[in-house]
């Protein structure tokens, strides 16, 4: 779900001034160098502006066609853009000015506003182009700061500058920092003019997107950016209290995650981000460095997620959601190695990161995450490199060469790594268990299993729309589903059904989806405006109701699965921390009870993580990954977000403190309150120091 975050990372990223007859051209390279699309800039002589913004990744992206005009402040006064999204769903968006007011409307909404001269239009999907326009005009007006509409203000500063070369031809450009939308800084580069304009969008294991002729610079460019954002992501990690020596939590009541059973209070004792000892509270009275009261606070073992794609800002919305061990299932190899490495030496505020190794075949709608391969020899190469590098699991995906499954999968086990996937394209759910797999990826992966035929190509929107489409006609008590699900239990499959992110498919514009809306109001306003947009093309209302019920019936379909003895694991692939959330509640929706929806969150993670040995239960000699949770979420799984106090890694941290470096407000406003004694350490412990005992 990268393309989303694309478009609320650099909706403010581009724009250039009105001079006649100019031509802006921008070339959109993935991270491997190859071109998956390009933006157009047309300045004509009357003053408007076209943008014909078109980007193609993993055979989906958006396409976006933009007239604007600009005030002779700098800011926009007309604004028109007609398009698609990433799935699908239509862009018709218009914003005027209209005397001393502003008048918008897009697929979500028509609204009015007074209209100040120096505010900015933000849209819901605008093109990387109208970063430029916020650019040129803080630099005409003198600011580093203007409001936008309809609601926030966007700030920014120069932090860098660099002299860039084209055969010859030398400019300057600067590195700036935008924050005011979205939870993250944004990073753009920009020309250094009286009128500058957007030069390049980096966005590291990602995506270049650049001025044409200039990609060369794009290496040295990126490495500058990193430093910067190394600078702030320090600062952030900072943040946690850490817990040197002994630690002890007290009258906490433990979720036991292989009985579902809640303990009588016991106290915790952690030590160098281990449990050293769990008594009933009160029985222990060791000398300990810091004292946390749970105050008969369900304590839960730290939740995983086994779906994400972590980039290095999105760690502190994770960790405030409780999440703290993630499963990477698929980033740029040297992007994810060194986010793990700044992890460990605390540079950067993370969960645990599990790393699944990325195996994709070479075809027009390849991702270009991890190893793209040709042949069975580069999958073993590929393989090999996962092997030695750590990664317990593999990952394949939409265009992997069918005719090599098997003997992937194969020599994939005998270098111990679990594979799993999506189905290639071509192939069915059942052919890739034949072929091996351990486990399968996404609801519409397994549907897909009953829908597709011997020409279905799989690689396009197709693997979206015929779920959609044609589930709710599906006989979930039927033969068909029910061989299949003895299949998958036969096999010993294990399945990843992301639920909350297949969402989606029943999502129309002025709705927010299921998993989000008990924390949509929490988020920063532009965020708001992004979740209450469809992403499939859902022309009428019949067909919503229509991938309403096929969507319903995904739900139904892992209930059925977990009710059987399959294996389920709570996966997002969408928005950080929260989306974990409401996959758990869509796991109880399925029919699950509350405790095992944990369970699955926390026992299951670990075992398919394959990290079973040392996470995932609250018990002597694992990671202290501990959850303070206000209200009881093993009755009432949605108190879930109602989390007071985070440990791991050694370290505690408040949500509500992570929340609000966010722009996100906070569940949980009363305070666990962590008691800090000034032990001698040297002396074996105590308030106070004591002598030595003689030993005869």
């Amino acid at each position: 779900m990268k393309i989303k975050a694309l478009s609320l990372l650099t909706t403010l990223a581009c724009c250039a001034s009105a001079l006649a007859d100019q031509q802006y051209s921008y070339t959109i390279l993935v991270d491997n160098g190859v071109k998956a699309g390009e933006q157009i800039v047309k300045v004509k002589d009357d003053g408007e502006i076209s943008v014909r913004y078109i980007f193609k990744d993993n055979g989906r992206g958006p396409e976006l066609d933009e007239k604007i005009r600009l005030n002779k402040a700098g800011f926009i006064e007309n604004y028109q853009a007609k398009g698609n999204t990433t799935f699908g769903s239509v862009i018709n968006e218009r914003f005027k000015v209209d005397g001393n007011k502003a008048v918008w409307s897009t697929g979500l909404e028509q609204s009015t506003a007074t209209y100040q001269q120096n505010a900015l239009y933000l849209p819901v999907d605008g093109s990387p182009y109208l970063s430029s326009i916020a650019i040129a005009a803080m630099a005409k007006n003198g600011t580093n700061s203007i409001p936008l509409l309809p609601n926030g203000t966007l700030t920014q500063e120069v932090v860098s500058e660099i002299i860039v070369d084209n055969a010859g031809e030398k400019q300057q450009v600067q590195l700036l920092v935008q924050t005011g939308v979205g939870f993250e800084p944004n990073f753009v580069w920009a020309t250094k003019e009286e009128s500058p304009r957007l030069f390049a969008y980096l966005a590291p294991g990602y995506l270049t997107l650049i001025e044409d002729g200039w990609q060369n610079n794009a290496k040295t460019m990126l490495e500058i950016q990193q430093k910067a954002e190394t600078r702030l992501l320090e600062k952030l990690a900072q943040l946690p209290k850490k817990l040197p020596g002994l630690t002890v939590v007290r009258r906490a009541r433990i979720f036991d995650s292989t009985t579902l059973q809640l303990s009588s209070p016991s106290d915790i004792y952690l030590l160098r981000g281990k449990i050293t000892s769990i008594v009933p509270t009160g029985t222990l009275q060791s000398p300990v460095e810091h004292e946390i009261d749970a105050a008969n606070r369900i304590v839960l073992p730290g939740l995983f997620d086994m779906h994400g794609h972590i980039s290095r800002w999105e760690g502190p919305l994770h960790l405030a959601a409780g999440v703290t061990t993630l499963r990477d299932m698929g980033n740029d190899n040297a992007t994810l190695q060194m986010m793990m490495d700044e992890i460990d030496n605390d540079q950067l505020l993370a969960p645990t990161i599990v790393p699944t190794g990325f195996l994709e075949g070479e075809s027009a709608f390849s991702a270009r995450n991890g190893f793209v391969i040709k042949d069975l020899s580069e999958a073993k190469n590929a393989i090999d490199w996962y092997a030695a590098h750590g990664y317990p699991q593999l990952k394949i995906y939409n265009s992997f060469p069918k005719e090599i499954l098997k003997d992937t999968v194969a020599y994939a086990h005998s270098r111990g790594l679990r594979v799993s996937g999506h189905v290639p394209a071509f192939l069915k759910a059942e052919d890739a268990i034949a072929a091996g797999f351990d486990e399968i990826q996404h609801i519409n992966q397994l549907m897909l299993n009953f829908l597709v035929k011997a020409d279905t190509d799989t690689r396009t929107l197709d693997r979206f729309y015929l779920p959609a489409k044609q589930v709710a006609d599906l006989d979930l008590s039927g033969k068909a589903v029910q061989d299949f699900i003895r299949l998958l239990k036969t096999n010993h499959l294990t399945v990843d059904p992301t639920l909350a992110t297949f969402d989606f498919l029943k999502k129309t514009d002025g709705t927010v989806g299921e998993p989000w809306r008990a924390i949509v109001k929490h988020l920063p306003p532009d965020i708001q405006r992004a979740y209450a947009r469809a992403e499939l093309d859902i022309p009428d209302e019949a067909t919503a109701e229509r991938y309403a019920k096929s969507y319903a019936k995904m739900v139904e379909f892992v209930g059925m699965m977990y009710k059987a003895g399959i294996p389920v694991v709570a996966g997002t692939d969408e928005l950080a921390g929260f989306t974990l959330q409401g996959e758990l509640e869509l796991l109880v929706k399925a029919g699950l009870t509350a405790a095992e929806a944990l369970q699955v969150a926390t026992l299951n993670g670990a075992r398919y993580s394959k990290v079973e040995q040392h996470k995932g239960q609250i018990k002597v000699g694992f990671d202290a990954d501990l959850l303070l949770v206000d209200g009881d979420p093993t009755k009432n799984i949605s108190d879930i977000r109602k989390l007071a106090l985070v440990i791991t890694q050694g370290k505690a941290m408040v949500p509500a403190d992570l929340y609000s470096k966010l722009g996100v407000e906070p569940f949980v406003k009363d305070q666990v309150k962590i008691r800090d004694f000034d032990t001698d350490k040297g002396q074996g412990g105590g308030k106070t120091k004591q002598g030595h005992r003689h030993l005869h």
